[in-house]
């Protein structure tokens, strides 16, 4: 068995590769794929199936296609190869041994060939890696953002390792080879600057000098003309190389200067006196460009996407490189990697300034920054000027025509940044800050590059970088929780390992448990005067009084999101306030907006604020539980508008200063659906802190959601419900939840469950006089004692929930009733009793009433008339029920009224129907 990313998603096996059906299915497996042996939940696989909006059905979907998945694999005896694809909790695995994945086959070969001393030995490892892609990665999926984006991440490494090859093949002084493989890729890729620069020397090496003269230009004016921009460093000193006829190394690359300290500066005039600002090259007396880059980060790991986009970045005129990202996220190690890695591109140097935007000791001066850069450039002391304006001109003077790096960390405003940007066209500013700094990217055009947290993988290869690599692979398992404890965040990774360094009798599942205990988590990643609290203290130092107040409020939040109405809740505020102070953390980048409106905290950010004021932490709790209720209940309202409220509300209840309305019944059960998680989450918080008369009502108003999918692992929640509403000893609420709870055990088959349960709701809800709840559970323990063979007693229950719902006037639950006692009828062989109950029902509802209701009544009147013998009619009505389902996008009924019509016409028309409706609940799950 093999799976295989590079190229078509596939699994092959002895006898072919296996049937996987819609791209969706390619795409589920792709994400489980490149996550192999690590759990991907349902909200990562839905953003990798879906671009936009997912579907209210998104979760059971994914249930279908990993069901379809397991068959699949169970059939080709996956488990003796070692394959399974388990559930944990909300998310879903794919165990294999990783030898099984071409793409990890592929990250061997390479590294192999990193390894080799001999060119034709790394040749050889090069070409067998290459073989194994079989054309553009995760091609026959649905790629939505995440896989796009490692589709292309895959396709990076594919040419990084295209340029290997080739410079190998130059070592080997086979210059044709590497310039006929390079042309074959340069045409596919025409704007990548470093293949053509690789190209244009190979070609010069192998004796063809105006081709490799003429691949310049040609790429030049493709950039011109596709990006408006110039050729970049690269692609600029290949072209150089080879006017001069000395095209560097037989590696392909070009020679640099080595960096080193500048020696001593001689005195410099202002521009044009013959020193060093009079042009690119050193004066006499300074042998090496000027660096005051701090060493390089050690065990760096992972980046590679970041790296390259700050490549990009750097290409054009004048670029400011703008790293952001959270507290301890590495973007100062990020910065140095990269600068350290291309010296060769600024051959006049390179400057560091560290603006201490978020240090507890300050900000330096301008002036002091302007003058240290100013004093490494060749100015004398006594030539500095005293006032910021005149030294920031002086240092845009004397930059005018350099090629130099200028890296600008830990920049709190883009003010400060703006006074310290070199002058020449052919510098480079790479700029770091906690902030996004949108004002410099408007002013001066600053390419953002945003960072965010390290994949597992990477997490704990940095763990082995500090510990080494014996110690980690003794403990994958611990390793890779101690990653994920850590949320990825390479300064809590650092500090660990900085903990396990100094007790080398320390385990690491040892630490991982002590980690695991969220009170006692942020102390632990503090270590002498480094640490993720402090470093988020100083970051939060910065914000105004009101962000500051909303950070601590969101720390007691139990769901994962935020919207503003939330957040309101949470902070005592209204939207508006609360979306402000969102904006604001967001800047700082303390929380991240996932989609238009909807925020998320990072675990060790959540711990950190729920720190700074642990004293609020019941009344935001209450605070957000009502908001949950107040805006579950505008969802149900909307969704089902003739239903009856579900209860009254809590005594104290506290209505939210605003609450969110739905246009229509599709924006209310998509938020209902989308919010699912965090309002499961929030129950169980209320039912620990024991307000219970919180926790049940948030569960009973997803009821619209439950009926409509009801099969979708709901009866977990609907027990916690049942729990919270026998330890207020509310008989109305118990009744209530039985009720619902009773329908979704019949609807997954669990019947005798079902009716153990529902047996005991009528008498509850007659205790707390709830008559419409009666009713309620009469109807859903008659469709029970059907389904049990007891068709007398439930066609007594079905008649006395029909007296209940009429004596209280509610028509909504009369006509619920009246669709089941006609279904009842029907089965019982009645057809016109069964007539007479749907055509009362139907007298019943409003235009607007629901539409699945609509045809299901629909079509026990067409089933009516062909058992009384009226076939025209019954395929006229039957017809008319399938379409209505149809347009509704109920696909159950439209199967349901759709084979009726078979079994008395077999009009193509209606099978192909039958067959689409079919197709679309199998693409469902």
């Amino acid at each position: 068995m093999e799976f295989r990313l590079l190229g078509t998603v596939s699994v092959e096996t002895l006898t072919g590769p296996l049937p996987l059906g819609p791209a969706k299915r390619r795409s589920l497996l792709a994400a489980l794929l490149l996550s192999t042996n690590t759990p991907v939940s349902i909200g990562r696989l839905t953003e990798c199936l879906w671009d936009d909006e997912p579907p209210s059905q998104a979760r059971g979907v994914i249930q279908g296609h990993v069901s379809r998945l397991r068959a699949l694999l169970a059939g080709a005896d996956a488990e003796a190869y070692g394959v399974e694809l388990a559930t944990l909790g909300d998310a879903y695995v794919l165990r294999a041994p990783e030898t099984l994945l071409d793409s990890q086959r592929f990250e061997e070969l390479l590294m192999l060939a990193r390894e080799q001393r001999e060119p034709a030995d790394a040749v050889l490892m090069l070409k067998e890696a290459l073989s194994l892609w079989q054309g553009p990665a995760l091609s026959g999926a649905f790629a939505g953002p995440p896989l796009r984006v490692a589709a292309h991440s895959l396709e990076e490494s594919r040419l990084a390792t295209v340029e290997h090859l080739s410079r190998a093949y130059g070592a080997l002084g086979e210059h044709h080879r590497a310039a006929a493989l390079l042309t074959a890729e340069t045409a596919a890729h025409p704007l990548r600057e470093s293949l053509a620069a690789e190209l244009m020397l190979a070609l010069f090496r192998a004796g063809r000098q105006s081709e490799a003269l003429d691949r310049f230009h040609r790429t030049r004016r493709l950039l011109a003309d596709e990006l408006g921009i110039d050729p970049g460093h690269e692609l600029a000193d290949a072209y150089a190389l080879i006017l001069r006829g000395a095209p560097g190394p037989p590696t392909g690359t070009a020679p640099s200067e080595p960096a080193g300290p500048a020696g001593p500066a001689p005195a410099a005039g202002p521009p044009g006196d013959g020193g060093r600002a009079g042009g690119g090259g050193s004066p006499v007396g300074e042998p090496h460009p000027v660096d005051l880059l701090p060493r390089a980060p050690r065990g760096f790991h992972g980046r590679t996407a970041e790296l390259a986009a700050l490549s990009r970045s750097a290409a054009g005129e004048a670029p400011v490189c703008l790293v952001t990202g959270p507290a301890g996220v590495g973007k100062t190690a990020l910065a140095l990697q990269w600068a350290h890695r291309n010296p060769a591109l600024f051959p006049d140097g390179r400057l560091f300034a560290d603006l201490r935007g978020f240090s507890a000791a300050g900000e330096p001066a301008l002036i002091d920054v302007l003058r240290e850069f100013l004093l490494a450039l060749g100015v004398s002391p006594r030539r500095v000027p005293e006032s910021v304006p005149a030294a920031a001109a002086l240092f845009r003077s004397l930059t005018a025509r350099q090629r130099l790096l200028v890296v600008l960390d830990n920049a709190r405003d883009s003010a400060t940044v703006r006074t310290l940007l070199p002058g020449g066209a052919d510098c480079v500013t790479l700029v770091t800050s906690r902030h996004r700094l949108e004002g410099l990217i408007a002013s001066d055009a600053a390419r953002p590059v945003p960072l965010d947290t390290l994949e597992t993988d990477d997490g704990t290869a940095l763990l082995a970088g500090v510990l080494g690599e014996e110690r980690v692979l003794a403990e994958p398992v611990a390793a890779r929780r101690l990653s994920e404890l850590c949320g990825g965040l390479p300064l809590a990774l650092r500090v660990t390992a900085a903990r396990l360094a100094g007790r080398p009798g320390w385990t690491l599942a040892t630490l991982a448990g002590e980690l695991a205990d969220e009170r006692g988590r942020l102390a632990y990643l503090d270590v002498d005067d480094t640490g993720v609290a402090a470093a988020l203290r100083l970051t939060v130092q910065q914000l105004p009084p009101g962000a500051v107040h909303q950070l601590a409020r969101l720390g007691h939040h139990p769901g994962g999101h935020y919207d503003p109405y939330a957040a309101a809740a949470l902070a005592g505020t209204d939207p508006v306030t609360a979306r402000a102070a969102l904006e604001q953390l967001a800047a700082a980048h303390l929380v991240t907006e996932t989609a238009p409106g909807r925020w998320v905290l990072h675990d060790l950010v959540r711990l950190y604020a729920r720190s700074l004021d642990p004293a609020s932490a019941r009344e935001a709790l209450t605070g957000v539980l009502d908001h949950c209720i107040a805006t579950a209940l505008a969802a149900a309202d909307t969704a089902e508008p003739g239903g009856e409220p579900c209860f009254v509300l809590p005594e104290d209840y506290r209505r939210p200063s605003a609450v969110q309305d739905f246009a229509d019944r599709a924006e209310a059960m998509r938020w209902l659906a989308t919010e699912r998680e965090d309002l499961a989450l929030t129950a169980l918080a209320a039912r620990e802190a024991g307000l219970d008369d919180r926790a049940w009502r948030i569960i009973l108003l997803q009821w619209p959601q439950m009926v409509w999918r009801a099969r979708d692992s709901w009866s977990p929640l609907l027990e916690l419900a049942l729990e919270s509403a026998r330890a207020e000893k509310d008989a109305y609420a118990e009744s209530r939840v039985l009720t619902l709870l009773g329908w979704v055990l019949t609807e997954e088959g669990r019947t005798a469950e079902a009716a153990a349960l529902l047996e005991r709701s009528p008498a509850l809800a007659r205790e707390a006089d709830d008559p419409l709840g009666e009713a309620t559970a009469l109807i859903n323990l008659a469709v029970v004692q059907a389904e049990l063979g007891e068709l007398p007693t439930a066609l007594e229950n079905c008649a006395r929930a029909v007296e209940l719902a009429r004596r209280e006037g509610d028509r909504h639950t009369e006509m619920l009733t009246l669709q089941h006692l006609a279904r009842m009828h029907l089965t019982a062989h009645r057809p016109e009793e069964a007539l007479a109950c749907a055509r009362a029902a139907l007298d019943l509802g409003p235009e607007h009433e629901e539409a699945a209701r609509r045809s299901l009544l629909l079509a026990v009147c067409g089933e009516a008339r062909l058992a009384l013998g009226d076939e025209e009619d019954g395929v006229r009505l039957l017809d008319r029920a399938a379409q209505e389902a149809e347009r509704a996008g109920y696909d159950e009924g439209a199967v349901r009224a759709l084979e009726a019509l078979l079994r008395v016409s077999a009009r193509a028309e209606f099978r192909r129907r039958h067959d689409e409706a079919l197709r679309r609940l199998a693409e469902e799950g």
